[in-house]
């Protein structure tokens, strides 16, 4: 049954009528509509019932926003930092006064459960914006006792580093988790005194549009802050080549990824990565499983798998290996899936009907294979857009489907006999972006940690963020760091000052 609109809570119904028409571009401060008033469809995911039309932005219209961004760069990173961390926080607590609209144009945008949105990822992106209002604080240089010896008779060298914004930020961001993600790019650059053209995922711009408007009201200047939303082979790649951006700060694919370290080259534009992963979850013979059981089951099946830290390959030793992957298929399929707007809905819909074929062609290849769906496999909805929670067995280290990532709510399990085994396993994929280990061994858990190739590892859970922990990955997962204080080393530079006084 196709969504009523009528349904939605009045402030996201006044939203859509706003900014549901095509007026979707926020350039120097005002709303405007795409050159030759092109636009784009937002669909619901679960039903496939439009719900807007969205800008889709020319090249035009991305040398508007970066003529903007550049205009405004020279005031902004003037701002004394107090005053930026003032601003920051004010758009925490507009985001914080508006989060059940924001979770519910989510659900609408993405598909996701209401309660995901509403108690985990609006408030991160809450919290984003706070952590980053403190660290704007915290921008510091070095003096440094130089050995120079051959300054004139009479004089002294003195030397110094200062850190400076690196300049115009284009921000792309995915569809998996917009809102947060879109803050953990935002929130440091402002902090740092860039400026910034976003991009927002075709899919999923309704909450990136939203929160431009808050931010607005918070008192961002104009021009800080730039919107720009298309599709991702147009708008995107406008932007990434754009000579008047100085940074791209991209969380994507690793094949998009590739993509825009080539667009970089045209003016040696700085680069952040997040890309993609095929991350491991571990249960050793001595875990919990009471906690590992369910831990590894929410690791893959959160989002409907689409989050690029999702265990997607489970490692089980043999001893409990048929315990572990019996009671972790009998979690999936007692997964409640439904619209994310229904109250009881555990589990919504994949971003788009094109996607849910994606993640079919997947499982259609591993069971050609030889593998066997022990939960799950099948896809459903009116539009197409439900894949049920699937545990995949009887695979080889060289199946695709072991080696790819899914991006769906797939899980792949093997058994295997020893540490060194498993851990080589784990190390064996072109990913490096996290991992789990289920063990009650201090000695286990100290040492995999420190032999997995992986930017994050956790120990006893999975998918534990806060805005104070930093995020990335290696090898293919990416380069730099998302969130903690690490992240502000994207938008600034190293600036060495000598003076002969």
């Amino acid at each position: 049954m196709a969504l009523d609109l009528n349904t939605l809570r009045s402030d996201s119904r006044e939203f859509l009528a706003r900014r549901g028409a095509g007026e979707g571009l926020f350039i120097a401060g005002q709303w405007r509509k795409a050159e030759g008033g092109r636009t784009l469809p937002t669909l619901d995911p679960a039903t496939g019932t439009e719900t807007a039309q969205i800008a889709a932005a020319s090249t035009a219209d991305v040398e508007a926003a970066v003529e903007a961004a550049r205009a405004a760069l020279p005031l902004w990173r003037a701002t004394v930092p107090v005053e930026r961390a003032r601003i920051l926080w004010k758009i925490a607590d507009l985001i914080e006064a508006h989060i059940d609209e924001l979770a519910e144009l989510e659900t609408l945008d993405q598909g996701k459960p209401l309660y995901v949105g509403r108690w985990a990822e609006i408030p991160g992106a809450v919290n984003q914006f706070r952590f980053f209002a403190g660290q704007a604080m915290t921008i510091e240089g070095n003096t440094i006792e130089n050995s120079i010896n051959y300054q004139p008779a009479g004089k002294q060298t003195r030397s110094w580093t200062v850190r400076e914004a690196v300049g115009v930020v284009a921000a792309i961001v995915p569809w998996n988790s917009p809102l947060v993600l879109t803050a953990m790019k935002l929130a440091p650059a402002l902090a740092a005194g860039c400026t910034i053209v976003l991009k927002p995922a075709e899919d999923t711009s309704l909450t990136a549009l939203r929160l431009a408007e808050l931010m607005a009201q918070a008192g961002l200047p104009s021009g800080v802050l730039n919107v720009v939303t298309g599709l991702g082979s147009e708008t995107g790649a406008a932007l990434a080549n754009h000579p008047g951006v100085d940074k791209v700060a991209f969380t994507g694919s690793t094949a998009t990824g590739r993509a825009i370290l080539d667009a970089a080259k045209t003016n040696f534009k700085r680069v952040t990565l997040e890309l993609g992963g095929k991350s491991p979850s571990i249960v050793m013979p001595d875990a919990d499983l009471d906690l590992a059981i369910p831990g590894v089951a929410n690791a893959i099946f959160f989002n409907a798998g689409q989050v690029c830290i999702a265990g997607s390959r489970l490692y089980v030793h043999r001893s409990i290996h048929d315990q572990v992957v019996e009671g972790v298929a009998n979690y999936a399929k007692s997964i409640k899936m439904g619209h994310g707007l229904l109250p009881d809905t555990q589990m919504g819909p994949v971003v788009s009907a094109r996607h849910a074929e994606r993640v079919e062609a997947f499982l259609t290849r591993a069971k050609a294979q030889g593998a066997t769906m022990l939960a799950g496999g099948e896809r459903s909805g009116e539009a197409g857009t439900f894949i049920s929670p699937t545990v995949v067995v009887d695979v080889k280290p060289d199946f695709e489907i072991v080696r790819e990532e899914v991006f769906g709510p797939v899980l792949v399990a093997q058994a295997y006999d020893d540490v060194e085994e498993v851990v080589a396993a784990a190390n064996a994929s072109e990913y490096g972006l996290a991992a789990s280990v289920w063990t009650e061994s201090l000695s286990h858990a100290h040492r995999m940690s420190s032999d997995i190739r992986a930017g994050t590892v956790w120990i006893n859970c999975h998918a534990m963020y806060d805005a104070s922990l930093a995020i990335g990955g290696v090898k293919a997962s990416g380069w730099g760091r998302d969130s903690g204080k690490q992240a502000m080393d994207n938008y600034l530079e190293w600036k060495t000052v000598c003076a002969v006084v």
